[in-house]
């Protein structure tokens, strides 16, 4: 193959690149319980507990937006991945050292103004991530 074969092979393969980039592993984010039922990724999410799974996997960004400003997550039931869903990913604000908090918080679950989602957030490694689910039903 020639030079110019080869280069235009690379750029082809590049310029198709995967909407979806692979940064760090999988990793887990905590457990929630849901009282209602939610959307996740267009899944209905029945009431019950679920594992919060960071995929490591990005979404391609927006114009302007980090690489790592959305990253792909899994709710898991009984060690089955039952659905997947997007979370906002930013950095959290500093904490003074010794106050509460460290590397990792629990998984928090709140009903937002007017009750169309639930939000599960949590900080992680320096990182709050928002995961926001439709409730289904709502107008």
């Amino acid at each position: 193959m020639t030079k110019a074969t080869v280069g235009l092979a690379l750029v082809s393969v590049l310029a198709a690149g995967p909407a979806v980039a692979h940064h760090g592993e999988r990793s887990a984010l905590g457990t929630v319980t849901i009282a209602q039922p939610v959307l996740a990724g267009g899944k209905t999410l029945q009431p019950g507990t679920y594992e919060v799974w960071d995929t490591g996997e990005h979404v391609k960004p927006l114009p302007g937006q980090s690489e790592d400003a959305q990253t792909y997550i899994e709710f898991v039931s009984n060690g089955t991945v039952v659905a997947r869903d997007v979370a906002e990913v930013m950095p959290a604000p500093a904490r003074a050292v010794g106050t509460s908090g460290g590397a990792a918080t629990r998984l928090r679950l709140e009903r937002l103004r007017g009750g169309d989602f639930m939000r599960v957030s949590t900080y992680r490694d320096g990182e709050r991530y928002l995961i926001h689910l439709p409730v289904p039903g709502q107008p």
